[in-house]
């Protein structure tokens, strides 16, 4: 069985089957309706006629004589038998049937006659269709022993020539009607080739684009329906190119940070192979595992700075993150790296309850980035303290440290990736703790501030004002 995808219609078919159909059941409508009113205008003129020839006849009665006379207006109805092109026919009677003139068979009407009021009706005379028009009226001067009697005049026409009249008449009308469907059919086809055409140049210049190209598809010369189309085509494409770029800055920074710590590890790793001394083969093995925590605290800083990039609004809505908790966590996170150098962790202002609108698990990913530098950096035996505060009406949480301190440049230049300062280039990081938690803030709406202190070195997570 021949399957049909009704989802792959084109839109031109699609218009087309809309637009032709409706506008033939329209005109079908018209037609019929026009049919009507001009079946009902040639009745109502055929019609005339007859009340004409009917009061010309009436005319012509006399009972003056005390019996039913009429003097036939004979030229009156030739005329008319001639304009009608069809056989005429009359009849006079009393209403009690006592005379009778004419055509005795013609039929009478189904209903009582309204003095001085034309009925219109259809009936078979001799096996013929014929159009009657009856009309009564009172006898002046009324018949001997009926003072109340009417006398009752029809006149009867053939329907033939009418119903030919009518039959031509439907004819053209049909003719014309099914030549304006035909020519406004296709006036709409062309209508429709016309309206998709920018459509199909569109179609064309997508499908001739190279596939590395996202460039924003020009909306000028498109239809104003299809503008809006193309600007959220636009807008996808914008966040795929810059999810591209993302991807390829990720994996331009993981060959960049990672190549030389495993180029090193597998120089070591042969070394130790060949080292007949298991002393020697044991200090290449203390360098190698020296070497593995250090590559795998730079993917990890790696893997969070493309998430801190690729935090979706839509998916991470901000809600109020209390910050006593989260500092808590962190510090219990962190306590046994402290601990191994030697080093007190405290906390300042935890009194204070302080909450800020954000993404829970970013800022955590902040925090715990500013607490490891300053365990790298500070010496054995020094005191590394989380303060929450307020001021000037801002929430902060600060990390300070007696560690060796920033000098100015490299406070300027905090925050760029893989940039080390001087405490640095002893080979502690890859550069990236900095720069994650300044990618975390701008999230955010805040700002890192670093500076120096007289015992070291104080970061500062800076969120602006609630309201």
């Amino acid at each position: 069985m021949r399957r049909t995808d009704t989802g792959s219609r084109s839109l031109r078919a699609l218009l087309l089957w809309i637009l032709i159909p409706a506008q033939v059941c329209v005109l079908s409508v018209a037609l019929w309706h026009s049919s009507r009113q001009m079946h009902a205008q040639i009745d109502l003129a055929y019609d005339r006629s007859l009340v004409g020839a009917l009061r010309a006849i009436d005319h012509n009665i006399s009972t003056e004589s005390g019996g039913l006379a009429v003097e036939l207006p004979y030229l009156m109805l030739e005329f008319f038998e001639l304009t009608a092109d069809n056989a005429v026919y009359y009849r006079i009677l009393t209403e009690d049937g006592l005379a009778d003139i004419g055509n005795q068979e013609l039929p009478l009407p189904g209903q009582r006659l309204r003095s001085g009021v034309p009925v219109f009706y259809d009936r078979d005379y001799l096996g013929t269709p014929v159009r009657i028009a009856a009309m009564a009226r009172r006898m002046d001067p009324p018949l001997a022993g009926q003072p109340q009697g009417r006398v009752i005049v029809m006149v009867g026409e053939d329907r033939s020539g009418r119903d030919r009249v009518i039959r031509n008449s439907l004819v053209r009308s049909i003719v014309r009607d099914v030549i304006e469907v035909l020519v406004s059919s296709g006036l709409i086809f062309l209508g429709v080739l016309i309206g998709l055409r920018p459509l199909t140049r569109l179609y064309r210049s997508l499908k001739r684009r190279r596939s590395d190209d996202l460039s924003p598809i020009a909306a000028a010369g498109l239809p104003r329906e299809v503008r809006p189309l193309v600007e959220a085509v636009n807008q996808h494409v914008a966040r795929h190119a810059r999810q591209a770029r993302r991807q390829r800055q990720f994996l331009d920074d993981a060959s960049h940070q990672l190549r030389t710590p495993l180029a090193v590890l597998n120089t070591q790793l042969d070394y130790a192979m060949r080292e007949p001394d298991p002393a020697e083969a044991r200090t290449a093995l203390l360098a190698m595992r020296q070497g593995l925590v250090q590559a795998q605290r730079t993917a990890a800083q790696l893997l969070a700075l493309a998430r801190a990039r690729e935090a979706d609004a839509r998916t991470d809505q901000p809600h109020p993150v209390a910050l006593t908790p989260l500092a808590q966590d962190v510090i219990r996170q962190l306590y046994s790296l402290a601990r191994q150098k030697r080093q007190t962790l405290a906390m300042e202002g935890a009194e204070l309850d302080a909450a800020v609108p954000g993404i829970e698990w970013l800022l955590r990913e902040a925090v715990v980035n500013l607490m490891d530098n300053a365990i790298q950096y500070t010496p054995p035996g020094g005191v590394i303290t989380l303060r929450i505060a307020r001021e000037d009406g801002q929430v902060v949480l600060g990390v300070r440290d007696t560690g060796p301190g920033m000098s100015e440049t490299d406070i300027r230049k905090a925050g760029r990736r893989f940039r080390r300062g001087q405490a640095g280039k002893s080979g502690h990081g890859a550069g990236l703790g900095l720069a994650i938690v300044h990618t975390i803030m701008q999230r955010h709406a805040g700002s890192l501030r670093i500076r120096s202190t007289q015992a070291g070195c104080e970061a500062c997570l800076v969120f602006p004002p609630a309201g």
